[in-house]
């Protein structure tokens, strides 16, 4: 199990995986961490794509054409290999899988692009999927027989969801929903959180921190 989750998240020495496409918001913002932390040219690399190795035509003619891999110099091969470099690092990042569909792709940079343009869509898609997490916000509410953690859980999910697709709500207007949410077993300790505490100031990690005190409390 534990194995499974380091293969999806990424530890320090293992990349994170990108698995499926509901998973690629979160494997995208993960994959740039990683590799940012291993080696921030192979990054530089996939946003940038492979550098063409010139040399002027002559003496006399600057004009630039492709060099003779015989007279690649050490910088040269280094270039060449940092981008080989990348290209494998995001690569390796996928499963086999989904892999197989982007083998065609030869540079980083345009493999890259190609999964953005695959699970991101085009800007019709994103304003849906922007549309429908924003549904499923307003919406959220208890589950009949959802245990305190597993809500808690679902809406820390649905919350890192809205912020990879760029969506950003007030402190007060989150924490305000979750608290919200809960079943109406909480309501007088909803009442004094909100008369006692200015949600305004508190993280979602906080709120949640004072939620699982009362728990504990009323237990």
């Amino acid at each position: 199990m534990h194995q499974e989750l380091d293969s999806i998240i990424g530890t320090t020495t293992r990349i994170p995986r990108l698995l499926s496409a509901n998973g690629f918001p979160e494997w995208k913002f993960r994959i740039e961490k990683y590799i940012k932390m291993k080696d921030t040219k192979i990054w530089r690399s996939i946003l940038r794509g492979p550098v063409r190795i010139t040399t002027a035509l002559s003496d006399e003619d600057p004009t630039l054409i492709d060099k003779k891999i015989e007279n690649y110099t050490d910088e040269d091969f280094e270039k060449i290999e940092e981008h080989d470099r990348a290209l494998s690092t995001l690569t390796m990042a996928l499963s086999p899988e989904i892999a197989q569909g982007f083998r065609q792709y030869e540079s980083a940079k345009d493999l890259w692009e190609a999964l953005i343009e695959v699970y991101e869509g085009n800007e019709d898609m994103r304003q849906s999927r922007h549309d429908l997490l924003q549904q499923r916000f307003n919406m959220f509410n208890h589950v009949l027989g959802e245990s305190l953690e597993a809500q808690l859980q679902r809406f820390v999910t649905l919350t890192i969801e809205m912020s990879t697709a760029g969506i950003s709500f007030p402190h007060t207007e989150i924490n305000k929903k979750l608290l919200n949410s809960l079943t109406r077993s909480w309501d007088m300790n909803v009442a004094v959180i909100n008369k006692t505490r200015d949600l305004s100031k508190l993280s979602l990690a906080e709120v949640m921190a004072i939620i699982k005190a009362c728990d504990m409390d009323d237990k």
